[in-house]
């Protein structure tokens, strides 16, 4: 099989036999962005071969694998998530072509959709940061929101430019794999989750952890209350022509993808196996009678469910591809 790297394109049957024999294939590759995150992945799976992979930051810069799975840890926000990635991506030790990525980690949730400990199979990825901002003390007495989007004059309005890594929609019939291999997978909760969801009126608020489909959003910028949610809401249904509905926040997936995407344009892997899951570890705004500040500071105990069911939920999916790689190998068609 041709393997591209940085422009050459090399062959199996050309590489010396040692050289060919230790380029790892996995069948997945997990994505974490910080130890918390990895920590499930290594204590409950036996992943014994320890890649060193340059470019890598020095915190993380080993890549854990067995013989089907690896698993990474990029560090966090925008600019660590896309260098590790891409490092990852370009080095002469994976094969990646026919890996199934799967991001894991943590977010907010949007207490319309979910709760704490929830895990959502990202449909649509979507950029919070990349836009126009005018803080509200400077900006016009009629704006509705701070958010006016990329060469667009005013909120409200389409785009008149784009970076072009604004909104990343993702195969659906992976997702719908994904959501149907771990939707019964018993969720982590603990009772002081359980206690903090309580205060809040919303009946998803409320219920015990689930499986569900939904967008995410990235933003480097940890932003949190509900005027910033409904800012980011209108956000994602403007660019995506209302068919994302927003539900996760978290701090690098459209970097994560970016670097994916870069690496598939450059035949180095699939974008169409490439799955994205977010857990809920807080709130994204208040509940009544609480002040954001006090929410953006509580300790609501959905930490430890989340970092678990990311794990939990993800690798569901990953052995579901793993025990039925005849069927994945030749890649999952988009409907």
């Amino acid at each position: 099989m041709p393997l591209m790297r940085l422009g050459f394109v090399l062959t199996t049957a050309l590489l010396p036999a040692a050289a060919a024999a230790d380029v790892i294939a996995p069948k997945v590759m997990v994505i974490a962005m910080f130890d918390a995150e990895a920590k499930p992945w290594q204590d409950n799976l036996d992943l014994p071969n320890k890649v060193q992979v340059p470019g890598l930051p020095e915190s993380a810069n080993e890549v854990a694998c067995n013989a089907d799975l690896c698993q990474m840890t990029t560090t966090m926000g925008f600019a660590n998530a896309a260098a590790s990635t891409m490092a990852v991506v370009l080095s002469d030790k994976f094969d990646l072509t026919k890996t199934y990525f799967i991001v894991a980690g943590i977010a907010g949730v949007d207490p319309e959709n979910g709760t704490l400990g929830s895990a959502a199979w990202a449909d649509y990825v979507v950029d919070a940061g990349l836009v126009h901002r005018i803080d509200d003390r400077e900006a016009p007495a009629e704006w509705t929101s701070q958010i006016v989007e990329l060469g667009a004059k005013k909120p409200d309005e389409k785009p008149g430019w784009s970076a072009g890594t604004e909104v990343f929609p993702l195969n659906p019939a992976l997702v719908e794999a994904a959501y149907e291999a771990s939707k019964d997978v018993k969720l982590s909760d603990n009772p002081d989750a359980a206690v903090y969801r309580g205060a809040y009126s919303q009946d998803a608020a409320k219920a015990d952890p689930a499986v569900m489909v939904c967008a995410s959003v990235s933003a480097d910028t940890y932003w949190h209350g509900a005027i910033t949610a409904k800012e980011v809401e209108d956000h994602v249904s403007l660019l995506t022509d209302g068919k994302a509905d927003y539900c996760m926040s978290q701090m690098e997936d459209n970097a994560t993808l970016a670097a994916l995407q870069r690496g598939a344009q450059a035949g180095l892997l699939d974008f169409d196996r490439v799955a994205v899951l977010r857990t809920a570890s807080n709130f994204d705004r208040a509940h009544e009678g609480q002040s954001t500040a006090e929410s953006l500071a509580a300790k609501s105990g959905g930490f430890p469910a989340a970092t678990e069911n990311a794990f939990r939920v993800g690798n569901a999916f990953a052995q579901s591809i793993i025990a039925d790689w005849s069927s994945y190998e030749k890649g999952i068609s988009k409907p």
